[in-house]
């Protein structure tokens, strides 16, 4: 059990950084039209765009969908560990 939990948790950790670099990419002028900014966005605009369906920008600049999104990520990879443990 320990061997799946560790597992599960390293990649919603990948996924949570990768979320939290495409975020910071925004801040950079041109950033992310780069090659990193480019294969992030391919990576986690999909997932965010979830979430930007639900929670517009505040005043138009302030995007808080990738914070929601990180919360449901972890929620997410919790409950996949509890079924796990269940039928384990």
């Amino acid at each position: 059990m320990d061997q799946v939990y560790d597992v599960v948790m390293l990649l919603q950790n990948i996924y949570t950084f990768m979320i939290i670099g495409y975020v910071l990419l925004s801040w950079l002028p041109n950033a992310r039209e780069s090659f990193i900014g480019v294969f992030l966005g391919k990576l986690v605009e999909p997932y965010l765009s979830i979430f930007r369906r639900f929670i517009p920008p505040i005043g138009g600049m302030l995007d808080l969908s990738p914070i929601l999104a990180v919360f449901a990520l972890r929620f997410v990879a919790f409950g996949l560990i509890a079924v796990i443990d269940f039928f384990i």
